[in-house]
């Protein structure tokens, strides 16, 4: 039986500034797939190769396959339903199968408006993935597709959601296959080397408001620091890495683990052969000010830090559970262990000023990051924010959720105004380091690293795909206010989608109903109790009372 994955030819001109990120997604299925004797496996990374339709229309024809698996994050989710649709044309007998953040919590949306897909897989892919292909080849998945956990499809006019799998329990068992990308295509621009993005650990015990990370993995797994380490060492050796980012929320929560992967990266070697990055929280980093340097000694040369918004009040917004003050000085002691820092900043609320823009540049240039990013406020379908706000939200195309283009328009500034201040900050920020910092501070390494940093967004910048500017009009000979985003009007919620989340905030406020009742019983007891004196030597009865129940005769 054949399988062939295809990532979607989605490109948004934000994370790509820094190169091609290998798709670690299908290196995890297919390696759990031939664990289970599925060996007939074909990869098309339509995104890095820029495969066109047609050419995608012509591979698909001729790999003639059984499945055709697809993943999407919520930007690219009209995409990779154009790869399914095409599919259905020119492989109708293979089953088509999407995965992915975005239709494991947006099923009822996307079954609606692409009624050829057969089947979503909803959470962790790698266990449903290979329930799913053993039906297919064993021909009961039409038979049994309700009884496999984890899936969302449509029979008829209705819109199924079996039970949810769990949690993949044993991440050490997963073993993926790295051998099925192709590497040459995959460089880290900064440094010119290839790059790979593993995992340690899945989940985050953390619930930001505008994160779904944590809705998506459900619960916070780690691996074994050793076997970790053995991924990166047959990354480094067999596939010639020279860069890799821990695809984790935090790596950095369970300190105890991830200083013990520190320790084997040391103990191997392997600081002195390959170089890594990580995103954190700026409390973590203040936590483990005295381990910093020994971090570094790993090989960790770059970290990201979601300081997330300049204004205290934002942050407090966000339930991000961080000060100003600790932003600024887990900068300070990660830039004295010599160590990359990347300030994320949030830009794009409702109060956002010309003023607050400002601020936020001004802060980013006192705290001296070596990068700084400011993305657009971008609020994901599926996120606690997204419900709360969701009234104020008039963008529905979800190709331009992709925290560049400003989805959100902030009630004192037209969205060409919020982008224009963005790309003054930018401006302003990198030329000052240019200039000033990059050519000067620091000898080999550092000065190596933040040049070719720079590189990369001067290539973005020739290229006109930095913060897809080269869509949004923004060169044309019009003012600012007026630049055209292209957001498909026509796109909105499907009434299923509506449906459901109206369903569910109806459980959610009886649940809270409930509670208040509980509580609101409780404290009314405890009032009474207040003025409740016992009596001497008498056995109480239940209830309070001092009668007992007098027991029936026989």
């Amino acid at each position: 039986m054949r399988i062939v994955f295809v990532h979607p030819n989605y490109h948004s001109g934000g994370a790509e500034i820094a190169g091609n990120w290998p798709p670690a997604w299908v290196a995890y299925l297919a390696g759990s797939l031939k664990s289970a004797g599925f060996d007939d496996i074909h990869f098309i990374d339509a995104m890095t190769h820029h495969v066109g339709h047609d050419a995608l229309r012509a591979r698909l024809a001729e790999l003639k396959p059984d499945i055709i698996g697809c993943t999407a994050i919520t930007p690219s989710i009209y995409e990779a339903e154009e790869v399914l649709k095409i599919a259905s044309e020119v492989a109708p007998r293979a089953l088509r199968v999407l995965g992915g953040i975005h239709a494991t919590f947006m099923f009822r949306q996307v079954l609606s408006e692409a009624p050829w897909i057969d089947v979503i897989v909803r959470g962790e892919g790698e266990e449903i993935m290979v329930n799913l292909a053993e039906a297919v080849r064993e021909g009961r998945f039409d038979e049994d597709r309700r009884k496999i956990r984890g899936l969302a499809f449509r029979d008829g006019e209705e819109i199924v959601s079996t039970q949810a799998a769990s949690t993949v329990k044993n991440l050490d068992g997963i073993k993926p296959d790295w051998s099925i990308l192709e590497w040459d295509a995959y460089i880290y621009i900064p440094l010119g080397v290839r790059v790979a993005i593993p995992n340690m650990a899945r989940g985050c015990p953390f619930t930001c408001s505008f994160c779904s990370q944590w809705k998506f993995w459900r619960d916070y797994r780690v691996r074994d620091p050793k076997k970790v380490a053995d991924e990166i060492e047959d990354l480094v050796a067999n596939h010639g890495v020279g860069f890799f980012i821990l695809a984790d929320e935090e790596p950095t929560i369970n300190k105890k683990k991830f200083v013990e992967f520190c320790q084997e990266l040391i103990d191997r070697g392997l600081n002195k052969r390959v170089k890594w990055g990580i995103n954190t929280r700026v409390t973590d980093i203040y936590r483990d000010r005295d381990m910093l340097k020994f971090y570094r000694e790993a090989g960790l040369v770059h970290v990201s830090l979601g300081t997330e918004a300049a204004a205290q009040l934002k942050l407090d917004l966000f339930n991000k559970e961080t000060t100003v003050a600790q932003n600024k000085e887990a900068i300070r002691l990660l830039r004295e262990a010599d160590i990359f820092t990347e300030a994320q900043f949030i830009v794009g609320l409702d109060n956002e000023t010309a003023e607050t823009l400002e601020e936020t540049y001004r802060m980013a240039w006192d705290w001296q990051p070596d990068l700084a990013n400011w993305s657009m406020y971008t609020p994901w379908p599926f996120t606690p924010l997204f419900q709360e706000i969701r009234d104020q939200v008039e963008v529905f195309d979800y190709s331009k959720y992709n925290f560049v283009t400003p989805i959100m328009k902030p009630a004192a500034m037209t969205r060409g105004a919020l982008l224009e201040g963005v790309l003054k900050n930018y401006r302003r920020f990198y030329m000052k380091k240019a200039l000033f910092h990059y050519p000067w501070r620091g000898t080999g390494f550092r000065r190596r690293y933040l040049l070719g940093c720079l590189k990369a967004f001067l290539k973005a910048g020739v290229q006109r795909s930095f913060y897809d500017l080269g869509k949004h009009g923004y060169f044309k000979p019009v003012k600012r206010d007026n630049l055209d985003f292209g957001f498909d009007e026509t796109r909105g919620i499907a009434e299923a989608q509506m449906a459901d989340w109206e369903a569910s905030a109806d459980k959610a406020r009886k649940h809270r109903e409930r509670q208040e009742a509980v509580r609101a019983q409780m404290k009314e007891r405890a009032e009474e109790r207040k003025g409740f004196s016992m009596p001497d030597e008498k056995v109480m009865a239940c209830g309070g009372g001092a009668q007992q129940m007098v027991e029936p005769a026989e």
